[in-house]
């Protein structure tokens, strides 16, 4: 495709916040979203996985690569975005796992083992964490 797209944000003001964080916490995610995907998704290739269609918007999830023990505690890092067909625009939504994420943006997070760990629900990740170690070995 050669035809170029539109960038939005739903939310921008939430999603800087977000990838902030992501930036702080997970560069290569970050690294990977800007210097890879962001380009080839302005360049009108459509990057994830569709995840349903309303009318004119097409709704896609793209993961970003992360540690795997981070995805086992919080989930998988992903860009969710929408594509209007009709005007060539793609609306970025969102960044995944938001709640790690926003909290990383209002407060320094500290870690455990390597992986972040969330304040509100510190004993809960440092379980998880501890049990996934003892899997492994």
């Amino acid at each position: 495709m050669d035809t170029k797209y539109i960038v939005e944000y739903e939310n921008e003001n939430e999603f800087k916040k977000l990838e902030s964080a992501l930036k702080k916490y997970n560069m290569l995610a970050f690294k990977k979203l800007y210097f890879d995907y962001f380009p080839k998704i302005k360049a009108g290739k459509i990057l994830g996985d569709e995840v349903k269609r309303e009318g004119q918007f097409v709704y896609y999830d793209l993961n970003l690569p992360t540690d795997a023990m981070f995805v086992k505690v919080h989930g998988e890092v992903r860009l969710h975005y929408k594509v209007d067909i009709n005007s060539k625009k793609i609306v970025i939504i969102s960044l995944s796992p938001e709640k790690i994420l926003s909290e990383g943006h209002q407060s320094e997070l500290v870690t455990y083992k390597g992986v972040m760990v969330s304040k509100e629900e510190k004993e809960k990740d440092m379980f998880k964490i501890n049990l996934l170690n003892m899997i492994q070995k």
